[in-house]
């Protein structure tokens, strides 16, 4: 049961690291802005993007917060990898580029199942 704890907090907090970096990027950097004109989305998505991340990963690293929660914030971090894949893949983006968000969506599934394992009473 501890192994799977520790699968557990570190998937997530590589996860919840990843996505507060990338909000924190979201914000502030040129190049960031400069991508999301590439990919065809409003300025305004990229700010609403950078804060649904922050809340998700704040969501995901309180123990505190329900599970319902967690769930609704592992979905959201799911259709936002998906969609970041499809988003880079039809704007014609490197695979490396295209194949990144993929890779996080296999820590949080592994982080999802983590949440299940560690839940179970």
């Amino acid at each position: 049961m501890k192994k799977n704890n520790v699968i557990y907090w570190i998937s997530t907090v590589i996860v919840s690291l990843m996505m507060l970096f990338s909000a924190y990027l979201y914000l502030t950097s040129d190049e960031v802005k400069a991508a999301f004109v590439h990919l065809g989305f409003p300025s305004y998505f990229r700010v609403e993007l950078a804060i649904a991340k922050i809340l998700g990963a704040i969501v995901l690293l309180v123990p505190a917060v329900p599970i319902r929660l967690k769930e609704f914030a592992y979905f959201g971090f799911a259709v936002t990898f998906i969609s970041a894949f499809i988003a880079h893949t039809t704007s014609g983006d490197p695979t490396k580029v295209a194949a990144g968000p993929l890779i996080f969506l296999a820590v949080l599934i592994v982080s999802f199942i983590g949440l299940s394992i560690t839940s179970e009473k």
